[in-house]
């Protein structure tokens, strides 16, 4: 093996590896490494040469690397001291992968041997991927983000492992979420933005390893910059062409990105990349050098370092340039922006963003919260943020499931969340509204079982949400009664309506839209096998097809976009009020309705006075309601638009002043001009 200096350059504007005409320029940072080499692979996975950084600027060891071309692989090792109360766990036997990297050529495995202490000097070269050196695509100018009308929340892997019209090698990839049939799928519903799932490069958690399961789900990255070889074989190429094919018919993409840990896990988990490179600057520690895990994985990343901003920075930067994503939906939020003393909406990462030209013209989305100290930060990110919204799905679910005194929360939630938004003069569309996500029982498991069925992970049920706001529907489980299955039926698609009829953004997982299950498993990570892949072939189109329709109506109807909450008043000049709540005798409803309610009407009526009225219902009842309509202005009458009930979209006036709305149903009204 080849042992040399590299030669001499003038100093980097940051870490990463750059080509030159002549070979490659590389920084990596690290504020208390002694020693950093950049190890040259031949094909065969041989260490051909061992190059020491001898640059430094500050935190930055750099160099030049004459010769080194595209296609070169790479790998990094760190010598200093290895004191882990003081949080320094650096071992020149662990190959580490550049954090900067744009490719690896293999994907991670977990291996007991990275876990091995320095004194075990146990070389990890044959266990870890090596970076592919190549050069930057070339940039484009990313699209304006524009305002989601339908969020869809996909696994990349999941989504396509059962599609029997995607070609065998193309299934679980990023490419096939690219195919004609798929886009067409995602157009057929509405759908204005795909999130996908991580897609950077990521480890299986160890404890899987001895239970014959891997991480199905992939929030659990090494590499944030380079995408997983098993999602996308082809690299940032291949969801830059994902990416293009979905805007072609304008739909945006949206990634999930987790920056809030890294799979280097807790003390005992393996060594892989920051925990190399500086164990001490990357992960935050308390003061005897324990690691801090806020984010329930074992480690925390430091977000208050410069290192870890650049870090972070460059990696969105690379996925808007590059391959020209939409926005962001970030895992964890709250660990982003927590500075010793607390959550801080103004701390380091946060505003790196705001004042990054590329970045802060993205779409932003938190989910506002994590397991540390002062955690739950709902309503607080700043301003042009958009926010998962687990209040709205927890207080739709209580007021269907039939908990007491739900109809009130149950109303805010439909009228955007002012309680949690508007304090800080932001609008409801900041709000991302969903009944059910990737994590927690899917919408037809919500109302199948009262209880979680985790067995399948190998942690005897202990783990997933023990108190997830969930029922039956009659019978436990998968059943053949008649009964269950249609008050279930009943159940999802009251709950599809009530997400497409309430302000703010609506958010639907894969799947929900045609009844996927996950045998009850809320918890469902692990499980990289049918619990997870969607079956395409027993989808339940109709209710797809019902889905479709609540996305129409919604789009056509500006009242359920607009940006402002409701205030119950007339306005502007406006004959009716904006909002009116009314039980079902069509009396407004009064102080002491709201504690048992099982019947709550809304009428909709725009600002200026200009426009169609909106009149909506919510029976959770299990006896159909005999409701009085508003009375009609002159020359108008009601069109029925959705009855969730009898699984109806469409128009189909309406005789009299009386509509006969269903046991656990929905319905919505149009005021239209008389023929």
């Amino acid at each position: 093996m080849d042992e040399r200096d590299a030669e001499p350059c003038a100093p980097l504007d940051g870490p990463g590896l750059r080509l030159t005409e002549d070979g490659a320029v590389i920084g990596v940072a690290s504020r208390h490494a002694d020693r950093i080499w950049i190890c040259l692979f031949d094909n065969e996975d041989g260490e051909a040469a061992r190059v020491a950084l001898r640059g430094r600027d500050g935190d930055l060891h750099y160099g030049f690397l004459p010769g080194v071309r595209a296609g070169q692989k790479y790998g990094l090792r760190a010598d200093g001291r290895w004191d882990p109360r003081d949080g320094h766990r650096f071992d020149p036997a662990k190959l580490l992968v550049d954090p900067i990297a744009r490719r690896l050529d293999r994907p991670f495995r977990f291996d007991p041997a990275l876990t091995a202490p320095r004194a075990a000097a146990v070389d990890t070269a044959r266990l870890v991927p090596k970076a592919v050196v190549e050069h930057a695509l070339p940039h484009r100018t990313p699209a304006p983000a524009s305002q989601p009308a339908l969020i869809y929340e996909l696994c990349v892997r999941a989504h396509t492992m059962r599609d029997e019209l995607v070609p065998g090698r193309l299934r679980g990839t990023l490419a096939a979420v690219a195919l004609p049939h798929v886009v067409e799928r995602f157009v057929r519903l509405g759908v204005t933005h795909v999130e996908l799932m991580p897609i950077a490069a990521w480890i299986d958690e160890g404890h899987l390893l001895p239970l014959g399961l891997t991480n199905a789900w992939g929030y659990n990255p090494v590499v944030f910059g380079a995408l997983d070889p098993r999602l996308a074989p082809g690299g940032m190429a291949d969801l830059r062409t994902t990416v293009a094919a979905l805007r072609a018919v304008g739909i945006g993409v949206i990634l999930d990105v987790v920056y809030n840990h890294t799979g280097e896990s807790d003390a005992f988990g393996p060594t892989l990349s920051l925990r190399g490179l500086d164990n001490a600057l990357f992960y935050r520690h308390t003061a005897d050098g324990a690691l801090i895990n806020d984010a329930g994985c074992g480690n925390s990343l430091d977000c208050t370092q410069p290192a870890v901003v650049a870090l972070v920075v460059e990696t969105l930067r690379r996925f808007v340039l590059e391959a020209g994503v939409e926005g962001f939906r970030f895992d964890l939020a709250t660990s982003l922006a927590r500075r010793p003393e607390g959550f801080d909406p103004r701390a380091p990462l946060l505003a790196a963003i705001a004042a990054d030209p590329v970045l802060r013209g993205r779409l932003l989305i938190a989910e506002p919260w994590d397991i540390g100290p002062g955690g739950y930060q709902l309503g607080r990110f700043p301003s042009g943020w958009l926010e998962w919204n687990d209040r709205y799905r927890d207080d739709v679910r209580r007021f269907w499931r039939g908990d007491p005194h739900a109809a009130g929360a149950f109303a805010t939630r439909l009228a955007g969340s002012s309680d949690l938004f508007q304090h800080s003069g932001r609008g409801p569309r900041e709000s991302v509204n969903f009944i059910a996500a990737h994590d927690g029982f899917t919408l037809r498991d919500l109302v199948s079982y009262s209880a979680k069925r985790n067995h399948a992970n190998g942690e005897n049920n202990r783990d997933g949400n023990s108190s997830e706001i969930c029922w039956s529907g009659g019978a436990e489980g998968e059943t053949a009664e008649a009964g269950a299955l249609a008050r279930r039926r009943a159940d999802v698609r009251a709950l599809l309506a009530t997400l497409f009829l309430s302000l703010g953004a609506p958010m639907l997982t894969a799947g929900d839209e045609f009844g996927r299950t996950q045998g009850g498993n809320n918890n469902a990570y692990a499980q990289d096998n049918d619990t997870t892949w969607l079956d395409w072939a027993t989808a339940d189109g109709r209710l797809a097809e019902f889905v479709a329709g609540l996305a129409r109506f919604r789009a056509d109807n500006a009242l359920l976009t607009e940006n402002r909450f409701l205030t119950g008043r007339a306005e502007n000049g406006a004959l009716c009020p904006d909002a009116k709540w009314q039980r079902a005798d069509g009396g407004a409803m009064a102080e002491t309705d709201w504690s048992h309610a099982d019947f709550v009407a809304l009428t909709r009526a725009p600002v200026q006075g200009v426009g169609a009225r909106l009149h909506l219902a919510f029976n959770r009842d299990d006896a159909a309601v005999d409701m009085i309509l508003p009375a009609p202005r002159a020359g108008m009458g009601w069109s029925l638009a959705i009855d969730s009930g009898a699984g109806f979209v469409g128009q189909r006036a309406v005789d009299g002043d009386r509509y006969n709305v269903g046991a656990r149903s929905v319905v919505a009204f149009v005021e239209q001009a008389l023929v």
